[in-house]
């Protein structure tokens, strides 16, 4: 976990910010199926509702996606600790990428277990407030940057593990269902496909309301040192 954390006066919080709230989320999360204890302490851990608009912290711990503007959502907690329990099936990444900083939730709970997190994200606002709520906390270990996703990171690559947190341009078409599928209570899928390299398998995740199709994979993974994909599956989110 890092060691440079450093939680704010407001991190602990009080009534539906409180830690109790956070224990409570820790508790469904682990009765809808996530086990690995790493992604359950860090959750337990880390503040969500410094994440978020100060007008909606009191629904921080509800495991649902939130607004954070821009017709952006934080991600449900759910789909937050599946995706950070399948990037680590295979062991510990050292250098991930992630496409989507969004809130910056997702990298900031993905670099309290690896150590280097590089995060992109296309919309500006998002990505300075993220940068800023890194900074606060402490989290020297995640690198943020204002871009387009489809084009990767080289300067940091090669990378161990993608995590795929926003749709890239070419399946924007098929997420257009997401909202709707969210005002239904359906959750999304967890994508997992490994990549082989001569070093072994690297993982990339992503959350997909439409079946996984590997030949989707953001365009970025072609700068990678990857041969080809070596294999398929597709876990649901249901326990």
């Amino acid at each position: 976990m890092s060691s440079g954390l450093r939680l704010p006066l407001e991190a602990a919080g009080l009534g539906m910010t409180s830690q109790r709230a956070r224990d409570r989320l820790v508790e469904r999360l682990r009765e809808q199926g996530i086990r690995d204890a790493r992604v359950l302490e860090v959750m337990r851990t880390l503040p969500r509702h410094l994440f978020i608009d100060e007008a909606l912290a009191s629904r921080a711990y509800e495991d649902t996606a939130l607004p954070i503007g821009r017709s952006q959502t934080i991600s449900q907690p759910y789909v937050v600790a599946r995706m950070t329990e399948a990037l680590i099936e295979f062991g510990l990444p050292q250098n991930v990428l992630e496409l989507g900083t969004g809130s910056g939730y997702q990298a900031a709970v993905l670099a309290m277990l690896v150590k280097q997190v590089n995060s992109v994200e296309r919309i500006e606002e998002l990505s300075r407030t993220a940068r800023k709520r890194f900074r606060k906390l402490g989290f020297s270990n995640v690198r943020a940057r204002f871009e387009d996703g489809r084009l990767g990171w080289s300067e940091h690559a090669p990378f161990d593990a993608i995590i795929v947190t926003a749709a890239s341009r070419p399946t924007e078409a098929a997420a257009t269902g997401t909202s709707e599928a969210a005002k239904r209570g359906v959750s999304p899928r967890v994508g997992i496909s490994t990549c082989a390299r001569p070093s072994g398998p690297m993982p990339v995740i992503s959350a997909r309301w439409t079946p996984w199709r590997p030949r989707k994979l953001p365009s970025c993974i072609a700068t990678l040192p990857i041969r080809k994909h070596s294999r398929t599956r597709r876990p649901s989110l249901s326990p």
